[in-house]
């Protein structure tokens, strides 16, 4: 496997206008693998207007999740930073314009005008063309299809040297079922879920529960559901970032190799369960 060592953080905060949007491999299979909220990169004339240390908006993104997609035969990566425009949430709210929307945090040094808005949302209304097209091919090829909606969160937010939340409220893995018909997808949830908690994670076996961190409400789980009622099924993966240093953006190596791991597996086994 190879190691997985270059920092979300080397990545440039400004992107010339003509910079990727995102990354798309379409291979084989009936999975297709997501990190949405993995991007930093902003447009250049937002990135004048940030207010945000650089590393705070680092901390609210999902680092390093891109790379662990990435040995997903189908997989999906945005460049661009959810402080750009949030890929998980519907038109009415993806661009963050008041501290209430994102986590109390000062995003702008001034109100964005509303071209600025018009070109965040301009993206976001692109990407989910894109996606539809891609869920569309996944539909028509396989029948049923399966997305892993990866993301990360933070559970030390009271800061560096503090202690990090209880394991009782912040499970290794929290699997978002809020969107999901879950009676109708237990077939293909379950045995996923029992997959994970006996996966070998470098040496370890990982605490994975539903919705107790998160529950699965973002737009693209809800988008996948609605496009193909019963043939598409999203199922939204959140890491605790105990795969990284939240507060410094440093990888621990040897569990980022083991999260992609873990996700090609997991990939694999909703393969065979969806084909047969």
């Amino acid at each position: 496997m190879p190691c997985i060592m270059q920092s979300s953080s080397a990545l440039p905060p400004t992107l010339p206008d003509a910079a990727a949007w995102w990354q798309v491999q379409r291979g084989q299979g009936p999975v297709v693998a997501t990190a949405i909220h993995d991007g930093h990169g902003l447009r250049a004339s937002l990135a004048a207007r940030m207010a945000l240390p650089d590393a705070a908006r680092l901390r609210e993104e999902d680092p390093f999740t891109g790379q662990a997609v990435r040995g997903v035969p189908n997989h999906v990566v945005p460049a661009r930073s959810r402080f750009e425009v949030d890929l998980n949430r519907g038109a009415d709210d993806a661009v963050y314009q008041r501290p209430e929307q994102c986590w109390g945090l000062e995003v702008w040094r001034e109100p964005l005008p509303a071209a600025e808005i018009d070109a965040s949302l301009r993206y976001h209304r692109a990407f989910y063309a894109m996606f539809g097209q891609l869920l569309d091919d996944l539909h028509d090829t396989h029948g049923r299809y399966l997305v892993l909606d990866v993301h990360s969160y933070n559970h030390r937010r009271d800061g560096a040297g503090a202690p990090p939340m209880p394991q009782a409220n912040a499970p290794d893995i929290n699997i978002g079922t809020f969107s999901m018909p879950r009676a109708e997808w237990a077939w293909l949830l379950d045995p996923l879920i029992e997959e994970i908690a006996r996966f070998d994670f470098a040496g370890r076996r990982l605490d994975v529960r539903e919705n107790v961190a998160f529950q699965g409400k973002g737009e693209l789980a809800r988008f996948v559901h609605a496009r193909h009622p019963g043939r598409g099924c999203a199922i939204a993966f959140e890491f605790k970032k105990f795969y990284m240093d939240e507060w410094t953006g440093t990888p621990h190596v040897a569990e980022l190799q083991a999260m992609r791991a873990l996700i090609d597996h997991l990939s694999r086994v909703a393969a065979g369960l969806l084909d047969g």
